[in-house]
């Protein structure tokens, strides 16, 4: 049996070793790019993340563009979107892309099955969402209604949106409508959750449909150069993995989309803003699994795919909580905590330092629903945590990855407490992110640079991690300057706070 003392030395010993967390970047040895898109956006017709969020219709006295808010898109603009995902998710399994173009006064009403049950008017359809794209500079990442849809109706809709000018019926129809120059649509999603609302379908089922659809939408030499994304799995299933990176071969593939949501418990998710540290524990757990996740998705696509030539898109991630009290069951409306900016922080992460297959992710959803980065009350507009968090990290978009290795992290229970990634942009500067989930205890952490000055930093933090911007208190949350570290040759030293975000900038 250990003394008294023996212990208390073996705690203070501990104690001393976690605090020396070394964070080593090797500037020397860049890998890969990472790519602008992991940075992606996903928007659904789902609650008020269209109507009453992104839309609010060419009449209303909200400042809008073509019934697209204006302060929605500056936002946008300034989070430099590289692209976004519509219409669904599970609308887009029973989504028919011509009852939405054209008069608006023409257009089918439909009822939305997948959320809610709510009637649509259809009035947020193709023309809006791509000139939606242009406005904000990102580009648009379709996805086909595999399951109550037909492949004509997938090619109809690529030969809509890419032909040129006057090539076809379809082209005329276009114009007829507004737009004489197709809009080049590079990313189809062929399918949404194919083993659940996108038609309950086997892997090898999927897999034949695909190559149906895949080939058939690239049938002609003017749709060359499409990204085709597959559907993977939305939980460790690797066995689907494995099945349809078998089956289709590689030339009629270019990604395959996997969903990860943070979720410590699907019958009772908690509330999204008052929680207890149990719960934001468990949530944390199920964030960091998104590193094993990729890891072993990768495992399975480097067997076909060595070359890691077809991207892993993570087309849906975030938090997911039971909706806010008093609003609709099916409208997914949550509140967005400092619990999500650890979430948005790790997450990114995770996608920057696995840069060599993840080419793509979309953040779930935009605008009002699940972690989104707006939220919106009538004329109201307000900037989540997680907004600040993407705003920070797009200084590594498009960005060459310097390999990080964290020396002692600490253990908060079963997952690491730090995570960090960093980059090297084309004018030379360096960006290291850093996040610590830990809710209670801060740490020293040395990070070893070669040849490297910070120049500014960044920090995102609060007094709780319950807290939230609010319409009335907007800025409760809000990026600041971070000053709390030191500097000498080759190193910085800095204390991070309990569950905050920071960001350096160094050359």
């Amino acid at each position: 049996m250990k003394s008294t003392f023996s212990i208390l030395f073996s705690l203070i010993l501990a104690s001393a070793f976690s605090q020396n967390i070394i964070v080593e970047i090797d500037s020397e040895q860049p890998t890969d790019t990472i790519s602008k898109h992991i940075y992606g956006h996903f928007a659904e017709h789902l609650g008020r993340c269209i109507y009453g969020g992104l839309y609010v219709g060419d009449d209303s006295k909200i400042p809008n563009t073509s019934g697209v808010r204006n302060d929605i898109i500056e936002a946008l603009k300034e989070l430099q979107i590289p692209n976004l995902r519509w219409p669904g998710g599970c609308f887009a399994d029973t989504y028919h892309w011509k009852d939405a173009i054209g008069p608006k006064d023409q257009r089918k009403h439909i009822e939305n099955y997948s959320w809610g049950n709510v009637r649509e008017d259809n009035g947020f359809g193709t023309h809006e969402f791509l000139n939606l794209c242009e406005q904000i500079g990102a580009e648009p990442y379709l996805a086909v209604n595999m399951n109550s849809g037909t492949i004509e109706e997938a090619v109809e809709w690529e030969q809509y949106v890419n032909n040129a000018n006057g090539s076809s019926n379809l082209t005329d129809l276009r114009a007829e409508n507004g737009r004489a120059k197709p809009w080049n649509v590079k990313y189809w999603g062929i399918g949404n959750e194919s083993w659940d609302c996108g038609g309950d379908m086997t892997a090898d089922y999927y897999s034949n449909l695909y190559k149906r659809y895949a080939r058939a939408m690239t049938s002609y030499s003017n749709t060359e150069g499409l990204y085709r994304i597959a559907v993977g799995p939305g939980w460790d299933d690797y066995d689907w993995t494995e099945t349809v990176m078998k089956n289709i071969p590689l030339k009629s593939i270019e990604g395959l989309s996997v969903h990860h949501y943070s979720v410590f418990n699907w019958e009772n998710k908690g509330s999204s803003f008052d929680f207890t540290e149990e719960e934001y524990f468990k949530t944390m757990q199920r964030a960091w699994f998104m590193e094993e996740f990729i890891t072993k998705n990768s495992e399975v696509m480097d067997k076909y795919d060595p070359e890691k030539k077809v991207g892993l898109i993570v087309d849906e991630w975030g938090g997911w909580y039971n909706v806010m009290p008093n609003t609709n069951n099916a409208f997914l409306y949550q509140q967005n905590t400092m619990r999500d900016a650890m979430i948005a922080g790790l997450t990114l992460n995770i996608f920057n330092n696995h840069a060599d297959r993840v080419h793509m992710a979309n953040l779930a959803q935009t605008v009002n629903v699940l972690q989104a980065v707006i939220l919106t009350e009538g004329e109201k507009m307000i900037l989540t945590p997680t907004y600040h968090v993407m705003n920070m990290y797009k200084v590594h978009q498009d960005a060459l990855l310097l390999p990080t290795k964290i020396e002692n992290n600490p253990d908060y229970g079963n997952v690491p407490a730090i995570s960090v990634s960093a980059s090297k942009d084309n004018n030379g500067r360096t960006y290291i992110s850093l996040v610590n989930i830990d809710i209670k205890k801060d740490y020293e952490v040395t990070i070893n640079v070669d040849n490297l000055k910070p120049r500014s930093a960044t920090i995102l933090s609060s007094e709780k991690i319950q807290d939230y911007n609010t319409f009335e208190n907007p800025n409760k949350i809000s990026p600041k300057e971070f000053k709390d570290y030191k500097s000498k040759k080759n190193q910085i030293t800095l204390d991070i706070p309990a569950f905050s975000v920071v960001v350096f900038e160094a050359n």
